[in-house]
């Protein structure tokens, strides 16, 4: 039976999500790397509760300014949930406007903990409700990169970015 993990992997791949993983001790170096200048994102203790990992050791501006925001080419954010069979990436919603910086950029780069992935929709979406439930929040469920056809040939970027990158946090290492 294939791990929930390669299944996530699989589907990210089968999206055109480009998909790497790192241990947490080298995630600022990984985020660096994926990052295209100029950046811009939300802490991660703000968007999955991750108080070990900062950004400000990346050229990540973090909390940026509706200037930032316009002109940044890739955007980072915490996703709370991976959801294995679809590749699809739960993204909650901050104070901090988490959903503009992985909405309005042409490349969003999301960090997910590896024990964050789910096996399935059904899994993940009693998860999601769970934490709904107790926090009162809200959250969005992205599937690779922005496209649409609406209007003849598929066109990628209309309604959000035209690349994705998932950067997967091992566990234990």
């Amino acid at each position: 039976m294939e791990s929930k993990r390669a299944s996530f992997e699989g589907a990210l791949e089968a999206l055109g999500v480009a998909v790497s993983s790192t241990p947490e001790s080298e995630l600022e170096a990984a985020v660096t790397e994926a990052v295209m200048e100029p950046a811009v994102g939300v802490g991660l203790d703000e968007t999955v509760g991750d108080e070990a990992f900062s950004l400000t050791e990346t050229p990540v501006t973090v909390d940026p300014t509706p200037v930032a925001l316009r002109e940044a080419v890739t955007g980072v954010t915490g996703a709370e949930l991976g959801v294995g069979d679809y590749g699809s990436l739960v993204l909650t919603m901050t104070e901090q406007a988490s959903e503009l910086v992985s909405l309005f950029v042409e490349r969003h780069v999301a960090i997910l903990h590896e024990e964050d992935i789910q096996p399935d929709m059904d899994t993940a979406v009693a998860e999601l409700d769970e934490w709904v439930t107790e926090t009162n929040g809200s959250a969005i469920i992205a599937t690779g990169p922005s496209a649409t056809a609406d209007m003849g040939a598929l066109v990628r970027g209309a309604h959000g970015p035209k690349e994705v990158h998932v950067i997967i946090v091992e566990e234990g290492a």
